[in-house]
């Protein structure tokens, strides 16, 4: 089943029209997600041949995240947010060219591996199946019988799994933590055993994560606990499938790898990538427009309700994802100021992230049925804005000049009582004395 078109046993929704459009476009990313050294090698990638740019480039982010380590931190609040990225990259089979998204990321660490192998990471090729087989590649050293197993002291660890579906399964078996160890993973917390006989240790994590599936496994395996415990939250998910059709592709030329490496290899000496067994020592910034513009970003995109509660989960983690972005992008023009390019470039991200989990997720008339009540709610806000209060009789006699059904009613008033924080209440406004009937619920502007 494409992911455009309706389950043929989707449950009719109370207020669907007959006439709601069930064709939609694949989700199209803004040309701002390829910014800087970001641009530079997805487009290179993806010259003369299938691959698809922006699934070179989440693969290059993830790569990059993870090759400059938990030495770069942000501080925002009491929470110091490391360039750490998990990316899922969704996409049919055979039309997604999952694996030639790699190719070039893993020639151009092979190119810095050999001039300077200290800056770059530990590469993990898939089949994670278990909490303490991830804390194995990452340990602080174990006893194994009368022999002393020495610690991994680099925690820098990217995670190839170009058939995530393995993933999912995994955490799907009883008594299996590995998604529990992934989420401890992308916070940074450190990974420890989940039973008195395994002493495997893992302090400091470091580990990114490039994934591969197609959206029929993804749909089918993404569990509701997957989504109710913030696993699925913490991936930068995109649609990307091929863009043109060749039949005889053409290999990235030496001179442009090199220069490439060269280029990724100034970022890692800018941020000091070698220093891996130090934390926190080179603190990022926002300069005073990118504080001021992360903020209208927060109060706004950022906490804008989808609507739809599965969509909604999965893109709960937005405003920390955007900052890890940020960071790199920052870094890639060799700076600790986080600036408004940088912050517009991780947006553009969030944003094509937010129009695959809805494309993948929702169905068309699911997300018609989204965008009518967001439509809807944003001009109760602006009626209610006008007016102060008024009752829901009223609302759909003066706001929706009676167009609505009860239903829409609803839904417009559901979504805007649920929102975090809710952006409308509800009060009770006794009777006028000597008339019959109960007190009258009177909405109005939190």
């Amino acid at each position: 089943m494409h992911p455009g078109q309706p389950p043929v046993s989707a449950p009719e929704h109370p207020f669907a029209s007959d006439e709601t459009d069930l064709h939609r476009n694949a989700p199209v990313p803004d040309p701002a997600c390829l910014y800087g050294l970001v641009g530079e090698v997805a487009r290179a990638g993806s010259k003369g041949n299938e691959s698809n740019p922006y699934a070179i480039a989440t693969n290059f982010l993830a790569y990059l995240s993870c090759a400059i380590g938990r030495g770069t931190f942000l501080q925002i609040g009491n929470t110091e947010h490391h360039p750490r990225i998990f990316s899922l990259h969704v996409g049919r089979s055979g039309r997604g060219r999952k694996g030639d998204s790699l190719a070039l990321v893993m020639k151009l660490d092979e190119f810095i591996r050999a001039q300077s192998p200290v800056l770059c990471p530990q590469i993990h090729r898939g089949g994670l199946s278990s909490r303490e087989g991830l804390a194995a590649l990452i340990h602080d050293g174990f006893q194994q019988g009368s022999q002393e197993v020495p610690a991994i002291e680099d925690k820098r660890l990217w995670v190839v799994e170009s058939e995530f579906a393995n993933v999912l399964q995994q955490s799907r078996r009883k008594g299996n933590t590995l998604s529990t160890a992934l989420r401890d993973c992308w916070d940074g917390v450190c990974i420890k055993p989940t039973t008195k006989n395994n002493r495997v240790f893992a302090s400091n994590p470091h580990v990114c994560l490039s994934g591969a599936i197609t959206p029929n496994e993804l749909t089918a395996l993404m569990s509701s606990k997957d989504l109710s415990n913030g696993f699925a939250n913490r991936f930068l998910i995109i649609w990307a499938e091929r863009t043109k059709i060749t039949a005889f592709p053409q290999p990235t030329p030496p001179k442009e790898i090199e220069y490439l490496a060269t280029r990724t290899q100034e970022v890692l000496n800018f941020a000091k990538a070698d220093s891996y067994l130090e934390n926190n020592w080179l603190q990022m910034e926002l300069s005073p427009p990118g504080k001021w513009h992360y903020g209208q970003m927060y109060r706004n995109i950022l906490a804008q309700d989808l609507g739809n509660e599965r969509v909604s989960a999965i893109l709960e983690r937005r405003a920390p994802m955007l900052l890890r972005l940020a960071i790199v992008f920052a870094l890639c023009d060799l700076s600790t100021k986080i600036e408004i390019a940088h912050l517009d470039a991780a947006l553009a991200w969030i944003n094509f992230c937010s129009d695959s989990v809805q494309y993948v997720f929702s169905t068309a008339k699911e997300s018609a049925l989204t965008e009518r009540v967001s439509r809807n709610s944003h001009l109760l806000l602006q009626y209610l804005t006008d007016r102060g209060q008024s009752s829901r009789s009223d609302i759909l006699r003066e706001c929706f000049k009676g167009h609505l059904s009860k239903l829409e009613i609803d839904a417009c008033l559901d979504h805007l009582l649920n929102t975090s924080p809710p952006q409308i209440q509800i009060r009770q406004v006794p009777r006028v004395e000597g008339k019959p009937g109960p007190a009258a619920l009177m909405y109005s502007l939190v």
